[in-house]
Parts: structure tokens; C-alpha cells; sequence
């Protein structure tokens, strides 16, 4: 393994390195292992190991610098405090996944370490200085962080979350993993496939969510709704060049984004049920680390609008079932109502032949009288010749002269009812 060296000492610098830290230079000089070399109680960086450096920024990479002047971005992290502790003490500390903001503007990105500082000692157990060992961990922690999240998100989908929560909860666990700044939305394909809906975008202004509600899929409809057209993953790098982006240009400048990565949403047979894109402030190359994010939560996604679909032909499905069950009902009530009516009318209709029977019978078992009955009051001495009866089983015997008049008054005069009667009531007149 090959050392990085330190600067040769003068009589203004601290203590030379000591035989045992040029055997831990030595061990992890191409070790992906962090190691430096500080001393005195500015902790001026007297050696350290390519990926101290690497870590930090090969353009920051020299020796007989103070670390606070190395790495300024540390001023009020606690790791620069820990030195200062170890410093005074002269008791080592170990830290496990400590964070750390490195770099600065554009460029900052997040870290985390697993941390030892140990205390460097002269022959004479002078502390000079503080040795650094560390073991970047930022991708196992981020990886811890997916798949906690990744969890929480399986769990709501079982427990059949609105799907609005899902979304809007995956998105903003991205924006919060990402190791740098994106801003993702969800765009949701309509039934026929033809057009993509406004379905979670946290951090996008309303105002760009109103505009691409809606848009159509096809090639170069901007990185949606060609990614949707052609159930492919399109990245566009540079917004303010790209053609795909021509007639949302001044749309994606206003909203402040100038790179976009989106990703189709499909299901398990193929079909489209939406995109997922990955927002950025400035044009950028997706690393491999964000395509695989990306293909992460579009399954996850997936799996959430699967399950929402489902949901939704389902509670249509009970919505018709029930629909057709109460609409069943009501013919069952409808038919129960007409066979009840048309019984009560055969009731009544059986009563009326009845009584018209029990009528007829008496009628024939009259005599026939010698004299008409249908004179009225005052009565009439003609034969009687001619028998007439109504509807209600009433029957007279009359002459010929009483017998038209009767027929000629029942007809125009009296209404054949219950109320009124026939033939009694003319009787009775």
C-alpha cells in the first residue's frame, strides 16, 4: 500500500508523525477506510490516506491545514466539538452512522460514518494530536432509511390507505432519501391509457400540477408522457435544450426545474397506470443510485394503484350488487302489490256473480205478475208483458208503455253505481 505523506516539520509545526502512524498510514493508504493523521489543538491535517481525501474532495486535498480551515462546512457540526473533547480529555470516542454535511452550495451532499478519534501521544504520553479512523456508512444508512420507509409504505397499502396518502407519503420519502435535491411527482393514466392525471407532486407549485393535470401520452410529450407512450424510463438531462420539452419549456422554467427523469408505472400484465419523475433545480445525469430508487417506488407505486383499482371495481362491483338488489326488491314489493290488487278484484268479482246468481235464482222462482209493477206510486192497471232487469239482479214486469219509459230513463237519467242503484231505485221513484 502506498502512504500519503505529510509535509516535512518545522520548528512552527506540531510534532512529527511518530513510527506507529506511519504503520496506519501504511495500512490504509488505499484502504476505502478513512484515516488522518491531526495535530495539535487546531487539528492541522498532517497526513492522510487517499480516501480521506477522496471523501472530502480531491480538490482539498493537501496536508498542514487546520481541518476547520480544510473543511469549513464543519463550523457548528458536532464532529468538530468531539475533537475538541478528545482533544481536552484525552479519552477516545467511537460513534456509529455520525452525520456529517460535506462540501458546500450545489455540491453539499449529506454522509455518515462510523467514527473513532484516538488520542496521539509522544515517548514522553504527551498528547500532540488525535488519529481519525472512519468507515463511510451512507449508503447502508440510506439503505436502512429505503427500506424503513419502503416498509411504512407496504403497510399502508395493507391497510388500504387512501391512495392520495400513499402517493403524497412515497414522494416526499424520496425527496427526503435522495442524497441530493429532487422534487418528485406522480402522474396517475387514465382508464383508456391516453392521458396522465395530477396524482401527488408535494414539492411542484400548483400551478405547474394544474397544467400538466391532463396531458396526453405520446412521443415527446416531455419526459412523461413520452416514458408513458413508450413504457420506458426517459431521462432528460437539460430541459432548456431538450426537444421532448419544447412545449413545456417556459412551463418548467417558471416552476424553477431543469432536469427531468420519469419512469412508466405498469402493472403486472403490462398495461399503464401511470409515471413517476424525479425533478431537479439544475441539469443533471441521473447516477446509478437514482435510476434504482426510481425503479424501486414506480414498483411501489404500482403496487398502491393496483391495489386502489381493485378497491374501486370492487366497491362498484357491491355498488351494482346492491343496486340490483334493491331494484330486485322493489319488483318483488311492485309484483306482491298487483297480485294482492288482482285477488281482492277476483274476490270482488266471485262476490258479484254470486250475488247476481242468488238474484237470478230469485227472480226465476217469482211468479210473474198479472199486473205492471213498473206504474210507480200511483200504479198501473195494464197486464204485465214484459220483463226487465239491470246489472244489480234487479228484474220487474211491466207493459209495454212502462217498459219503454223505464228503458229510456234508466239509460239517460240514472248511472248504474252502487250509490244510485238501477232498476230498485227507479222502482222506488
Amino acid at each position: 500500500m502506498t502512504a500519503v505523506s505529510g509535509p516535512r516539520p518545522t520548528a512552527a509545526d506540531p510534532a512529527p508523525v511518530r513510527p506507529a502512524d506511519e504503520d496506519l498510514r501504511a495500512l490504509f493508504g488505499q484502504s476505502s477506510v478513512v484515516f488522518a493523521a491531526l495535530a495539535g489543538p487546531t487539528h492541522v491535517v498532517e497526513a492522510a490516506n487517499p480516501a480521506f481525501f477522496a471523501t472530502i474532495g480531491e480538490d482539498r486535498a493537501r496536508t498542514g491545514v487546520a481541518l476547520a480551515d480544510l473543511m469549513p462546512e464543519l463550523a457548528g457540526q458536532h464532529v468538530l466539538a468531539l475533537l475538541d473533547e478528545v482533544y481536552r480529555t484525552g479519552r477516545p470516542w467511537t460513534g456509529r452512522d455520525v452525520r456529517v454535511l460535506l462540501g458546500g452550495g450545489a455540491h453539499a451532499r449529506e454522509a455518515y460514518f462510523d467514527l473513532t478519534y484516538e488520542p496521539r501521544r509522544d515517548a514522553a504520553g504527551t498528547l500532540t494530536g488525535i488519529r481519525v479512523v472512519g468507515v463511510e456508512t451512507t449508503q447502508v444508512t440510506h439503505a436502512q432509511r429505503l427500506m424503513a420507509e419502503h416498509r411504512a409504505l407496504l403497510e399502508q397499502i395493507a391497510r388500504q390507505a387512501p391512495l392520495a396518502e400513499v402517493l403524497d407519503g412515497m414522494a416526499r420519502c424520496i425527496e427526503d432519501l435522495a442524497p441530493q435535491q429532487v422534487l418528485v411527482s406522480v402522474l396517475l393514466a387514465d382508464a383508456d391509457g391516453r392521458h396522465l392525471r395530477h396524482g401527488a407532486a408535494p414539492s411542484l407549485p400548483d400551478f405547474y400540477n394544474r397544467a400538466i393535470d391532463g396531458i396526453a401520452t405520446g412521443e415527446g410529450v416531455g419526459s412523461c408522457g413520452t416514458a408513458a407512450y413508450r413504457r420506458a424510463p426517459v431521462v432528460v438531462t437539460d430541459i432548456a435544450t431538450d426537444p421532448f420539452w419544447a412545449e413545456f419549456r417556459d412551463l418548467a422554467g417558471r416552476a424553477g426545474v431543469a432536469a427531468c427523469w420519469s419512469t412508466p408505472i405498469l402493472a403486472r400484465d403490462g398495461s399503464l397506470l401511470g409515471t413517476f419523475a424525479m425533478y431537479h433545480r439544475t441539469p443533471r445525469v441521473p447516477q446509478d443510485s437514482d435510476l434504482a430508487l426510481a425503479r424501486v417506488f414506480a414498483g411501489t407505486a404500482a403496487l398502491a394503484i393496483e391495489r386502489h383499482r381493485i378497491e374501486q371495481a370492487e366497491a362498484a362491483a357491491e355498488a351494482r350488487a346492491r343496486a340490483a338488489h334493491e331494484e330486485l326488491a322493489r319488483v318483488v314489493r311492485a309484483e306482491r302489490e298487483l297480485r294482492a290488487d288482482a285477488e281482492r278484484r277476483a274476490a270482488d268479482a266471485a262476490e258479484l256473480a254470486a250475488r247476481m246468481r242468488a238474484a237470478a235464482a230469485a227472480q226465476a222462482a217469482a211468479p210473474r205478475p198479472g199486473q205492471c209493477q213498473l206504474g210507480g206510486a200511483a200504479g198501473c192497471p195494464d197486464a204485465a208483458e214484459i220483463k226487465v232487469a239491470d246489472s244489480w239482479g234487479d228484474s220487474a214486469w211491466g207493459c209495454p208503455r212502462h217498459v219503454e219509459e223505464a228503458i229510456i230513463n234508466l239509460r239517460s237519467v240514472f248511472i248504474a253505481n252502487e250509490e244510485l242503484g238501477g232498476l230498485a231505485a227507479y222502482l222506488r221513484r
